[in-house]
């Protein structure tokens, strides 16, 4: 197990720094909380942990899950959360699963997975104190919301690909791999929508349920937060939407370019098929062919070829076909 950090916090203060391999201390004060980050810890790890706060046999089960879909349920006096994180690896979206557990005087993360650690978040927790001593709630809102705004720079990133596959498609056909290539990335954003719906369900019960581990004055902060994943799925839909109209623009491109061909080989048989006919009829092996002894035939036979395929010519090419 990877212990990122451990800490008895009082006032918003770090009053000890906790060594999980010795007994955790019992929590006495009521403003007082400890807070655990943990990374990738097995079932054993995790054992003296549950013993000692309480935690849920199921709870405790679910946070071991590296692929559990985000949730909140209550179990007794303590709260269990999962959400997700999202990381762009070229066209591809991996995920990572962070797992909470909060009490009135404690709060544990298990993270799986993710690139982005929480240290960053405790340090700038710790630099504003009076924010710190709303207790486990207030850091549970803080975590969140950094998992949600980690979403944003994955937006932006699949903003910038989608953009881009756009005027592709609009300046050129788009080839067998690109078409690949553009399925992938509205399949990943149909994914990143199936995750980020759960997402939002797990902040509206916030302000939908009478949790006890949650003061009413953080409420306001879990309505940002909402705003905040709101803001991402309509996004998400905004891109869906735009990989759709790039698919449809490029069939009516190809559907175009096909049709532009069609017709200049049909301009292109019709002007051949005039001196195709004439020479057809005037190869034929019988004897008693009308002009067939004339002198001039020839030339005459010729010019008539060339004026009929000229006028056809200047008509397709009037006509927008050549």
């Amino acid at each position: 197990m990877s212990v990122i950090a451990a800490k008895l916090y009082r006032d918003g203060k770090t009053l000890a720094n906790l060594d999980l391999a010795k007994p955790i201390p019992h929590v006495e004060k009521p403003g007082d909380f400890i807070w655990i980050g943990l990374h990738e810890p097995d079932a054993g790890s995790l054992q003296r942990i549950q013993d000692h706060f309480g935690l849920h046999p199921l709870a405790v089960e679910d946070a071991l899950d590296p692929k559990h879909l985000p949730k909140m349920e209550p179990y007794g006096d303590h709260l269990f959360l999962v959400a997700r994180t999202a990381h762009l690896h070229g066209d591809t979206l991996s995920y990572g699963n962070t797992a909470i557990f909060v009490g009135r005087q404690f709060i544990i993360t298990v993270r799986h997975g993710s690139d982005r650690a929480h240290s960053p978040l405790r340090t700038r927790l710790e630099a504003t104190p009076w924010l710190l001593k709303h207790g486990p709630d207030y850091v549970l809102h803080a975590i969140l919301d950094f998992l949600v705004d980690g979403y944003f720079p994955v937006i932006d990133a699949l903003e910038e690909k989608v953009l881009a596959m756009e005027d592709h498609a609009i300046d050129m056909f788009l080839n067998r791999s690109e078409t690949a290539r553009l399925f992938k990335v509205r399949r990943e954003l149909f994914k990143l929508q199936r995750i980020l719906g759960p997402m939002e369900d797990l902040s509206s019960q916030f302000l939908n349920l009478n949790l006890p581990q949650v003061d009413a004055d953080i409420h306001p902060y879990f309505r940002d937060l909402l705003d905040h994943i709101r803001r991402l799925i309509y996004r998400v839909e905004g891109l869906r939407e735009t990989l759709t109209s790039v698919i449809e623009t490029s069939g009516l491109l190809e559907q175009q370019r096909q049709g532009i061909i069609t017709r200049q080989l049909a301009a292109w048989a019709a002007i051949l098929a005039v001196p195709t006919a004439i020479a057809g009829i005037y190869g034929m092996n019988f004897e008693y062919l009308p002009e067939k002894e004339w002198r001039y035939g020839y030339h005459v036979i010729l010019g008539v070829m060339f004026t009929i395929c000229g006028a056809l010519y200047i008509r397709f090419k009037r006509a927008g076909w050549l």
